[in-house]
């Protein structure tokens, strides 16, 4: 299928590339790009060969956050709207969330308000130098969407993720990495291809393994320990009658490496 906002991809190596795609505009959350990535991702999740999914964008900027110019023309009805643009963003994003497949962000410079909670969602994110995450939401007196509160407060830690929001801070790529927004930073000219290799990488791993482990420790801080170790038995026993898990055991034993085929 062909979006207005964005651009998806799958290669026959199970590495999905989903690239936010308003280079003119900044690539801003709007109403089409909400209902874009409810597609793409309720599409990623419904295949079975997604191995890694690989968060880009086209154009100067990640994305400049929510599109405050179609506000601006809504102001009378943005209640409801919102409502309704955050149902279709909303379910779209839980649903990657849902994914077996690791989720790699490559970002390049600005990443305003929700590009910043859909980056803080990612296993890995990788940021080049330049890159600059901000806020955004208090500059016009909004709160948080697209799952900021719970990804911030992940990456970052509930006090630090309390303070970027409330503050409207903006980080640059260090900043960001000390605060554990970003996982790496590296030159902008070798963002895009690092990037790339990571997520081929982890593209090349025992797919299933990697969901549970997301799915746990997503849920490790919220969960009574005694849970938390039930959940963690009955993944590990599903997980070992996995291919995967025999070709993982049986090329140790040869001393050999694995051959993991995602199932």
């Amino acid at each position: 299928m062909t979006y207005e906002t964005l651009e998806l991809n799958v290669d026959e190596s199970g590495l999905a590339r989903l690239v936010l795609n308003q280079p003119a505009l900044g690539n801003p959350f709007n109403a089409q790009m909400c209902a874009d990535m409810n597609h793409a991702c309720s599409t990623l999740l419904a295949r079975g060969d997604v191995r890694a999914v690989l968060l880009t964008a086209n154009g100067k900027f990640f994305t400049v956050g929510g599109d405050i110019n179609m506000f601006a023309k809504q102001l009378e009805t943005l209640p409801t709207e919102i409502l309704q643009w955050t149902s279709t963003l909303h379910m779209g994003l839980a649903r990657l969330k849902r994914m077996n497949a690791p989720l790699i962000a490559s970002v390049h410079g600005i990443c305003m308000g929700g590009g910043v909670a859909l980056v803080g969602a990612c296993d890995v994110v990788y940021a080049g130098k330049s890159a600059r995450f901000g806020a955004a939401y208090p500059q016009i007196g909004y709160s948080c969407d697209a799952g900021a509160s719970f990804a911030l407060a992940s990456r970052m830690g509930i006090a630090r993720a309390r303070r970027f929001l409330l503050f409207n801070e903006m980080l640059t790529a260090d900043q960001a990495l000390t605060a554990g927004l970003a996982d790496y930073v590296v030159d902008d000219a070798l963002l895009a291809n690092t990037a790339e290799q990571v997520a081929r990488q982890l593209a090349m791993g025992p797919t299933r393994a990697f969901g549970e482990i997301r799915r746990l420790v997503d849920k490790a801080l919220r969960t009574p320990m005694e849970t938390q170790l039930e959940d963690e038995a009955q993944a590990l026993s599903g997980c070992a009658g996995s291919f995967d898990a025999r070709e993982g055991i049986t090329a140790f034993v040869e001393k050999r490496a694995p051959n993991f085929k995602g199932r």
